[in-house]
């Protein structure tokens, strides 16, 4: 595995360059332009031209324009969709070959599919995958196979396949996805870290405004409400706790995702008319909603890592979370939280009852988890080691190969 850069190469690195390297950057759905926002812009301000492609939507205008980024929308389907599938990836292949980046970065399964081979059928010199976890893990039978092949071939035509947590990597080696020298992990893992000064602790005045009683406590939950973040489970042991804090408010900070793993719409339906449950929807800014939370609980089937857990652990906000790859990476057990095994509603209500008995341990684990995510997850200290490993794959390839042929000054419009 190759290690990563040290701290003066990646202050070095942050110093913008004569020229500007272009990398094209892919992600599947708008969404994810939430968590990726400060990623890109460190990108940008060391130097990179930044092209992000995904599918068309206001997410997608609305960070581009924020952060100064030229974006391309390109229609991609989550799901499996061959005619449309072929039709995107022709739309990526005219893109990339119009604009002939020095290095792309694809995530996002479907993306991170398309965008790959893309990028290989154009002859990108430098070829990222972005591994922010595996869709697989909670699949079986005939789809498990074709999402393997699918990963497997991402792969195939990556250089790099950059993983977001250490048991990630683990797992795509479990699997056999590639061999090992193509899988990396920078630092310790996360794609962007955490913002400390944004995500802090202090004051919510949320409580009030929501009508909570000083006396109920809170359990919060950020993410997408899927079955594979364990909603439906977090549920049933809610309800059991409900008979032992009748008090006790579930604060879910998300929206009903309409993905493979969607929740059925009697859920859906519970969810909404709980009178003890109170559902955001969509969050842009979820700072001061950890705030309001005694303790954040992500009862998760499977992570790349989970980025709700390093902003509640900056918030100084114990999480639950379970033994899944990736989430276990993000809680130091019995520290700054506690691990339970995935799938068991049971080892939830426990896990809640524990933390509920001592306030006092409740603090002393917010007090760890900040402590310890500013050690090891800053913003700064993650984007610096990412852009300095960027800068050193662009420049291992200008010394063994040709200058690239100009190319268009601006991008347009897939058509």
């Amino acid at each position: 595995m190759q290690e990563p850069p040290n701290e003066q190469t990646a202050r070095t690195a942050l110093r913008p360059a004569v020229q500007s390297p272009l990398i094209v950057v892919g992600i599947t759905h708008p969404q994810t332009c939430v968590v990726v926002a400060s990623r890109y812009r460190a990108l940008r301000e060391a130097g990179f031209r930044v092209v992000l492609v995904a599918s068309p939507g206001p997410l997608l205008d609305r960070l581009a324009a924020d952060e100064g980024l030229e974006r391309i929308a390109v229609p991609m389907r989550r799901g499996i969709a061959p005619v449309h599938d072929l039709i995107s990836l022709l739309r990526l292949w005219r893109v990339l070959r119009r604009l002939r980046p020095e290095m792309t970065e694809f995530s996002t399964p479907k993306a991170g599919l398309l965008g790959s081979i893309a990028s290989f059928l154009s002859g990108v010199p430098v070829r990222v995958y972005l591994l922010r976890g595996l869709r697989l893990e909670t699949i079986s039978g005939i789809q498990r196979r074709i999402l393997a092949a699918a990963e497997k071939m991402a792969v195939c035509c990556s250089h790099f396949v950059l993983c977001n947590s250490k048991s990630l990597l683990a797992e795509a080696l479990a699997l056999s996805l590639t061999p090992g020298e193509k899988l990396k992990l920078v630092g310790n893992g996360s794609s962007h870290g955490v913002d400390f000064a944004h995500f802090a602790p202090g004051p919510s005045a949320l409580r009030q405004r929501l009508k909570i009683p000083d006396c109920a406590p809170v359990i919060g939950f950020v993410g997408r409400l899927t079955r594979d973040k364990g909603v439906p489970e977090l549920m049933e042991a809610f309800d059991r706790l409900l008979k032992v804090a009748p008090q006790a408010r579930l604060l879910l900070v998300g929206w009903f995702d309409e993905s493979e793993d969607a929740l059925d719409g009697d859920l859906q339906a519970y969810i909404r008319s709980h009178p003890n449950v109170l559902c955001t929807g969509f969050v842009k800014d979820t700072a001061p909603w950890y705030r309001a939370m005694d303790m954040m609980v992500l009862p998760t089937w499977r992570e790349g890592f989970p980025n709700a857990v390093l902003e509640a652990a900056a918030s100084e906000v114990p999480v639950i979370t379970t033994l899944a790859t990736g989430a276990r990476d993000a809680v130091v057990p019995e520290v700054t939280g506690l691990l339970i095994p995935p799938g068991r509603p049971e080892a939830i209500y426990e896990a809640i009852l524990d933390l509920l008995r001592s306030e006092s341990r409740r603090r002393a684990m917010g007090t760890a988890a900040r402590r310890w995510a500013i050690e090891n997850f800053s913003e700064e200290h993650v984007l610096r080691l990412t852009v300095s490993y960027y800068r050193n794959l662009l420049l291992a390839r200008t010394q063994q190969a040709p200058a690239l042929a100009p190319r268009d000054a601006m991008p347009a419009e897939a058509d």
